[in-house]
């Protein structure tokens, strides 16, 4: 995708620091919101988070009839350090009834700004009572992931939402690693989110199947391959 493709996320701009903001409006059969945060469902489920310290926003486009288009850049380049990501995706979401639905779609990651192959990602999964449960499979260049997603949006206690994800990879080429070879390997990450007198706090606690030198060959979701509790706090600066 080429570096004009980002002039759509030009003024959704947002730092680490920011609450999460959608702005909605109806034009016609189609509802537009721009967003500090991805708006979609499934897709927000998978998208990569921002980096700590990284402008990111996007916008979602949907129809009445389910079918929805959107863009969300978890990273925009701008601090140093942060290289440009957009993760552009295209769904289709219908309700059986009041308290079950179905979603399917895909999404595109591309880094126009480096010299990284882009990769997709097909998505499908259940909503039922607000809580959202979903399966995702996805071809990087160098691995194959499957992942299994969960947030339980509709069932928080205390006002705190839950949201799990689960991936397995499978390298395509295996790892070189002191004693031996990875080939494969499983993350994991539960976050805990609650909003707090305007402040968004998520707290995060992530791991992975590998350990030790193992961790040379990680190349999953995590931020690091060993177990990491991080706290997060985010409030709008507009």
């Amino acid at each position: 995708m080429r570096k004009s493709s980002c002039l759509s996320l030009v003024g959704l701009l947002a730092c680490a620091t920011a609450h999460a903001q959608i702005f909605q409006r109806e034009l016609g059969d189609f509802d537009l919101k721009l967003g500090t945060t991805p708006t979609r469902s499934m897709a927000q489920g998978l998208v990569k988070p921002a980096a700590i310290g990284s402008f990111h926003g996007g916008l979602d486009l949907s129809h009445d009839s389910g079918l929805y288009v959107g863009q969300y850049a978890p990273s925009m380049g701008i601090t140093p350090g942060k290289n440009l990501e957009i993760d552009s995706y295209v769904g289709f979401k219908q309700p059986f009834d009041q308290t079950l639905g179905y979603e399917v779609g895909m999404i595109h990651y591309s880094y126009p700004e480096v010299d990284t192959l882009d990769s997709q990602e097909l998505f499908g999964g259940l909503t039922l009572l607000g809580s959202r449960f979903g399966v995702a499979l996805s071809n990087d260049p160098d691995k194959q992931n499957n992942t299994l997603f969960a947030d339980l949006g509709g069932n928080q206690p205390f006002g705190i939402g839950v949201s799990m994800k689960y991936t397995t990879h499978q390298l395509n080429t295996p790892v070189a690693v002191d004693g031996g070879y990875v080939s494969s390997f499983t993350d994991w990450s539960v976050k805990l989110s609650r909003p707090f007198m305007g402040v968004d706090l998520d707290l995060i606690y992530s791991n992975s199947s590998l350990s030790g030198s193992d961790c040379s060959a990680y190349s999953g979701h995590n931020s690091q391959c060993d177990g990491l509790v991080t706290l997060k706090a985010e409030r709008a600066f507009y």
